[in-house]
């Protein structure tokens, strides 16, 4: 009997204290984009078996399905992340008027309502969402679940395109956009893509500018969302504790096309790991730090271009955008520095100037393949500029305490 009673005491000496700890969900669980199908740099494909081009994509590594619950009183419950969303489109505002929105709001009888920050609302994005320059609202699906939440595109009856129909963060860019303008972070679902908004728009022909107004969806909840607690490993890796997700505290260094650096990421076999993969969209957007330039927390190193610039960073979430022939040709990047594009300011301007047009922090998308050079002045209309060889950090799930 004293014997039992001395390997007992023994054991719960030398047994690490976490072993008898209760285990606690990360407070920040990263949901899945929704991508199921793969693809290569022209359209879908069948999954590639490993060590095939492209392999390691988004459809192959899915996180948390989206779920959702509705409250049946104008609110919906995210129950992979604990937060609660006005289930309303509502009427677009301005910045100011959307803040302080948020305490007059009573949606299901709550009174603690909050602006969402840029992550909290990037929280609801869906890949498998497609937006078709040609066919307009009608031939598109919205990058967000429009069966759960009210969603409407831009009216173009009153001169606005179908796309404008962009959502309000509460997080402010850290410095300027298009030459000087004050900038907020917001969520497209139209076309799937976080840019800086100015919060007043020009006139074209000088003059006063005049308020911007976008849609504002007001969210409560778990107020650990989207903060990050990063752990250097020491071994070249670091561990998000309030995600689970490892990442390589390095990047790439070099650039390279998506389908490269998708084998990258499949090869890298490094601090005693050989599963790293190409992050999705949303895993790579949750490890920008937006209040900072370049976008990322001291703990990562990260290279810089030829230009003094900080790289873009791909994902392996395959941005659906055009028309059906040409879903597949872009992929997802991140621009952890100066999201930069060609702009004629003031307007009609004999040449473009190279501006940050839409912050740090910003996420678009880029050809997976194809020349730079091809697209000297960018595309779109803000003139974003085309890298294709983007960098790469890749990330695999932190396992065991």
């Amino acid at each position: 009997m004293h014997l039992r009673l001395a390997s007992t005491i023994l054991a719960l000496v030398v047994m690490p204290p976490y072993a008898h700890a209760e285990q606690k969900e990360p407070p920040y669980v990263v949901v899945g984009t929704g991508q199921t199908k793969c693809y290569d740099d022209r359209g879908s494909i069948s999954p590639p078996a490993t060590g095939e081009p492209f392999c390691g994509q988004d459809a192959q590594h899915p996180g948390p399905k989206p779920s959702y619950k509705d409250n049946s009183d104008g609110t919906v419950t995210d129950l992979n992340t604990g937060l609660a969303w006005v289930q309303a489109r509502g009427s677009k505002v301005t910045w100011d008027d959307a803040v302080a929105g948020a305490a007059e709001c009573r949606v299901g009888g709550h009174d603690d309502w909050r602006m969402p920050t840029i992550k909290e609302l990037y929280s609801l994005i869906d890949f498998r969402g497609y937006h078709d320059p040609h066919k307009g609202g009608a031939g598109s699906v919205p990058y967000l679940d429009a069966e759960v939440f009210g969603f409407e595109y831009g009216d173009e009856r009153q001169g606005e395109r179908e796309i404008d129909c962009q959502d309000w963060s509460a997080t402010e860019y850290v410095e300027t956009t298009m030459g000087g303008d004050p900038t907020v972070f917001g969520v497209n679902f139209a076309d799937g893509r976080i840019k800086g908004y100015p919060k007043a728009r020009r006139r074209p022909g000088g003059g006063q500018p005049t308020a911007n107004v976008l849609y504002a969806r007001y969210v409560r909840g778990n107020p650990a969302y989207g903060r990050n607690d990063f752990h250097d490993n020491g071994d070249g890796t670091v561990t998000d504790g309030a995600t689970s997700l490892m990442w390589t505290r390095a990047d790439s260094v070099k650039g390279l096309d998506w389908e490269h650096a998708l084998a990258y990421a499949e090869a890298l076999d490094t601090a005693g790991h050989d599963d790293w993969r190409l992050p999705n969209a949303k895993e790579l957007q949750s490890i920008v730090d937006y209040s900072r330039v370049p976008a990322i927390d001291p703990v990562f190193e990260i290279s810089k271009l030829d230009d003094g610039e900080a790289p873009f960073f791909w994902s392996s979430t395959t941005h659906l955008d055009g028309p059906p022939d040409r879903r597949g040709p872009a992929a997802v990047y991140v621009a952890f520095g100066r999201a930069l594009g060609w702009m004629r300011i003031p307007p009609g301007a004999a040449q473009p100037r190279l501006l940050d047009v839409h912050g740090a922090g910003a996420q678009r998308s880029d050809p997976k393949s194809g020349d730079p050079a091809e697209s000297p002045f960018g595309r779109g209309p803000q003139g974003d500029v085309i890298r294709i060889y983007n960098h790469v950090r890749c990330v695999r799930d932190a396992k065991g305490p």
